[in-house]
């Protein structure tokens, strides 16, 4: 990826899951890389895989919660390397619970970390990028953003402001014909997130299946980076859910109503928590969760085993294929239905 290599990227919540998989995936890519999160420790080990990947490294703690603090991110980056050619939004955090059960700073916190956050990265990397007339802006929002999906409110909330923000930037950036806004939009992904997230539902979290591999997820955000697109959905299952929505959308919502509190939670039950809304969790940081076989086994932690093997990717085009034909059917199903009501 030519336009990768020797580029200037900056990555947020780098300290684990997408973000970290993201730093390391841009520094196989020949990128330099600068990276954030709340997590001083849990940086300087990302740091020290993208060194030993040969990639030059700037850590740079901050929460971006906090406006002054991301533009000093900017500042510091653009100030050392001269320019910033990708910005990757990704840091984020989530809150298990019904609506009403839920703490309102803890509902506040995930808006204010997810949303705002995305904001001030962009508030923060727009007028660097319109000095030198080009640049990549990859914002990470999920498929949530585009299904509601019962709780996690706040989340769901965030990532829908996550696609409008990018919708908007993007807009407002037509003027440069050199700088591209993208959205990436995963399914469920195997990272920490749901053991770190808060937790008011009563019972402990678990991904949706199918779960892909953050690893994944940080191939398309580098893919958007070389060659940019407007919205990138990664897991095949996100066409599928996606084309059952735009089909039947009163039955998608029973159906996640009835089988989201199943199929979303263990039957371990555990306490009300924040998780890691107000501080880093407690753990030096990792990719993944735990939550699919392939990350005891594979893991860019470890380059020596970071490629998919055969049987995956014979997998992935499986699902893909399945993916779209529920999706064509689905539309079918839908013109049905409104041909009949329009009897």
């Amino acid at each position: 990826m030519a336009r990768v290599k020797n580029s200037v990227v900056v990555v947020t919540g780098a300290s684990s899951g997408i973000g970290r998989a993201t730093a390391l995936a841009f520094a196989d890519a020949g990128g330099t890389v600068v990276i954030t999160a709340r997590s001083e420790h849990a940086l300087e080990e990302v740091a020290q895989q993208c060194r030993e990947r040969g990639a030059d490294v700037l850590v740079l703690p901050a929460d971006v919660t906090d406006a002054a603090a991301v533009e000093q991110i900017a500042r510091e980056t653009a100030g050392r390397f001269g320019r910033i050619d990708t910005w990757v939004n990704n840091a984020g955090v989530t809150l298990f619970g019904r609506i009403e059960e839920a703490p309102v700073r803890s509902w506040h916190r995930v808006i204010e970390t997810n949303v705002f956050g995305t904001y001030h990265g962009l508030r923060a990397v727009i007028p660097w990028m319109r000095e030198q007339g080009s640049g990549v802006i990859v914002n990470v929002s999920s498929v949530v953003g585009k299904l509601p999906t019962p709780l996690v409110s706040s989340y769901t909330a965030s990532k829908y402001a996550v696609r409008a923000l990018s919708d908007c930037a993007r807009q407002e950036l037509l003027d440069v014909p050199g700088i591209a806004v993208c959205t990436v939009l995963p399914g469920p992904i195997d990272t920490p997130l749901f053991d770190h997230g808060a937790n008011y539902s009563g019972w402990r979290p678990k991904p949706l299946k199918p779960v892909i591999a953050a690893e994944r997820v940080a191939a398309t955000i580098v893919s958007c980076a070389a060659k940019p697109q407007d919205e990138a959905f990664v897991g095949a299952s996100s066409g599928m859910v996606l084309g059952f929505r735009r089909a039947a959308p009163g039955f998608a919502a029973r159906a996640a109503a009835a089988q989201v509190p199943k199929d979303h939670f263990t039957a371990e039950p555990v306490g009300g928590s924040d998780g890691n809304l107000f501080q880093p969790a407690d753990s030096t940081g990792s990719i993944s969760g735990g939550w699919t076989r392939s990350s005891k086994k594979t893991s860019l932690d470890d380059p020596k085993t970071a490629s998919e093997s055969g049987s995956e990717r014979s997998r992935l085009r499986r699902g893909m294929a399945v993916a779209a034909l529920v999706s064509a059917a689905g539309a079918g199903l839908g013109g049905a239905i409104r041909a009949r009501a329009n009897r």
